[in-house]
């Protein structure tokens, strides 16, 4: 097996479908904005994307391994195409009880199809680097998922950008072509037996994880849920109506932040290298870097609620929360694949990405919520409390790598 090109088909399928999934992200939620839903109507929206992710990352993983992460990878990119050509058909004058429901219907087959491709995409790596080489993981895993949240990133400007030249149906049309590119590549150029395991897992077996697998994924909870609490709802709403910002200078900034995250995450062994010294993260880096987190978003919500330089505060802010959140995201995905065992890796990070889609539901849900309640700080303080518990959870962790 060419190992070189397994990666950059991997890492393109991945890439061509995170364009997609910011392109839609930010097209939904900007145009159901425009046409007056409310902060809690919208956060809805993506509730079943979120929650359908749970379950795709739980036996998604025990079907990866039974099948090949080849055909869990397949599947992702098939459904979404569907998705984004079955939204092009909704009718903007439809009552919001046909609407909302039709919205969530498609959001849920995104929501599976995204969770596919990703534990089949980030599983795929510790089959492609050798076993003996943690640092060498680590950098790849890096790589990979910092370029994603890159390209990410530059999907939420491509969906502004394309709401506005083209408008809501056409754009949808567009993100689909790109996506069946990536699909016929992956048929023709990815091997069929990676991933695949001789040890059949059953079904009853999903839950049967490791205690370092299971506390990373508790912490993931938590810290996933922290950043949706004001990244999914809360933060757009907040600067369109507020700040009185465009669309496309709204699509910009999210673009600008998932793309310096994206950044960040792929120099994080680098950046980390000097702290480490030369090895592998353990707990121990993962608790720091959570411990900052907890300490910057909390400085974020005081001043805030105390109207210091609210735009430095949030912006400034929020930019330097993604960095420090990036290096700990980088981190939680490489202990993930150090922790799981060669023959339930896919069970062992679909459950952990299933804990990852749980902790976005709660941050989704809470980001609407909480932005009705109280505005942008009541999201500021419970994205704040979110950290804290995971700075707790983390300190259960192995200091060292098992």
């Amino acid at each position: 097996m060419n190992q070189l090109r397994s990666y950059a088909v991997v890492t393109g399928a991945y890439w061509s479908f995170m364009l997609t999934d910011g392109a839609l992200r930010m097209l939904v939620l900007l145009y159901f904005h425009e046409l007056g839903y409310a902060p809690t109507t919208l956060a809805f929206l993506f509730l079943f994307y979120e929650f359908f992710g749970i379950i795709t990352n739980l036996f998604g993983g025990w079907g990866a391994q039974r099948f090949g992460l080849k055909s869990t990878l397949i599947g992702g990119l098939a459904l979404q195409p569907i998705a984004l050509i079955g939204l092009s058909f909704m009718n903007p004058e439809w009552a919001p009880a046909m609407a909302i429901p039709f919205v969530m219907g498609i959001q849920a087959l995104s929501g599976i199809s995204k969770d596919l491709t990703k534990m089949s995409a980030k599983t795929a790596v510790k089959f492609l680097i050798p076993k003996d080489q943690p640092s060498s993981l680590f950098k790849w895993v890096a790589v990979l998922t910092g370029s994603k949240n890159a390209i990410k990133g530059a999907g939420f400007f491509v969906g502004g950008y394309l709401l506005y030249k083209l408008g809501f149906d056409c754009a949808l049309w567009v993100l689909a072509a790109i996506i069946l590119l990536a699909l016929v590549a992956s048929l023709l150029f990815l091997p069929k037996e990676i991933g695949a395991s001789k040890a059949k897992s059953k079904l009853q077996g999903l839950f049967d994880q490791k205690r370092e697998i299971k506390i990373l994924s508790a912490a993931r909870v938590f810290l996933f849920g922290a950043r949706d609490i004001w990244f999914v709802v809360a933060i757009p709403v907040f600067l369109t109506t507020t700040f009185e910002w465009s669309f496309t200078q709204v699509g910009t900034f999210m673009a600008c932040w998932v793309i310096g995250y994206g950044a960040v995450q792929a120099c994080a062994p680098a950046i980390l290298k000097r702290f480490t010294k030369g090895h592998a993260p353990g707990g121990k880096a993962a608790l720091t870097i959570s411990f900052m987190l907890t300490a910057i978003m909390t400085l974020i919500a005081v001043l805030f609620s105390q109207n210091i330089a609210p735009h430095i505060t949030i912006v400034g802010g929020l930019l330097l929360f993604g960095a420090v959140f990036a290096l700990n995201s980088s981190v939680h995905s490489f202990l993930i694949l150090d922790y799981a065992d060669d023959d339930k890796a896919a069970v062992n990070v679909g459950f952990y990405y299933m804990a990852n889609a749980m902790g976005r539901l709660i941050g989704t849900l809470f980001s609407g919520l909480l932005f009705q309640w109280g505005g942008i700080l009541w999201a500021l303080i419970g994205s704040a409390l979110f950290l804290a518990l995971t700075s707790g959870i983390t300190l259960l962790l192995p200091t060292r790598k098992h």
